[in-house]
């Protein structure tokens, strides 16, 4: 290996996950811990993508789960099922969530000269939740914008100015 070559690269780190058998991945300084599956509290009338709450040391966080956010098929819960929680700024304010993930591998760094812009045509997922699209071995990984998929809903997303009608406010309040 070239030393001159690995001191130019700009590597981050990622954490790999599996959601619906497909290879996504989320900044991993975002990530708090990773937790087995816990009791949840159903919340009526909450939005499908955000049905429950979760106890995470004496705090409630909302449970997300992002097949559903992102048009996948929801599927229940396995021995693999993880929840992931981060924290990320919606609306300015420091939020702590809890993320459904089928399974979690792990923490590994990406080089950042390999994360490719968002294709605009082709995609299953609206291009505005896909951070880039990584390259590790011969597999893509689909790099998360996790901020972005929470604030969409909440109307922080550009060129949304409104939180829709009171009974989504209320929906939202409920989970979020």
């Amino acid at each position: 290996m070239n030393v001159a070559n690995t001191e130019t690269r700009q590597m981050t780190e990622i954490l790999t996950l599996s959601l619906s058998g497909e290879a996504f991945a989320v900044e991993a300084g975002i990530v708090s811990e990773i937790l087995d599956m816990v009791p949840l509290t159903l919340v009526p009338n909450a939005p499908a993508y955000a049905p429950a709450l979760i106890n995470v040391r004496g705090r409630v966080v909302p449970l997300v789960d992002f097949r559903v956010r992102l048009g996948m098929e929801s599927r229940g819960t396995s021995i693999d099922t993880r929840i992931v929680v981060v924290e990320v700024l919606i609306e300015g304010e420091p939020t702590i969530i809890g993320i459904l993930a089928d399974k979690v591998y792990e923490v590994t760094e990406i080089d950042l000269e390999t994360i490719d812009q968002t294709p605009r045509v082709g995609m299953r997922w609206r291009s505005e939740f896909i951070r880039g699209i990584g390259r590790r071995g011969g597999d893509f990984l689909i790099i998360l914008d996790i901020e972005r998929i929470i604030a969409c809903e909440a109307g922080a997303v550009e060129g949304e100015n409104h939180k829709g009608t009171p009974e989504r406010q209320r929906a939202l309040q409920a989970v979020l």
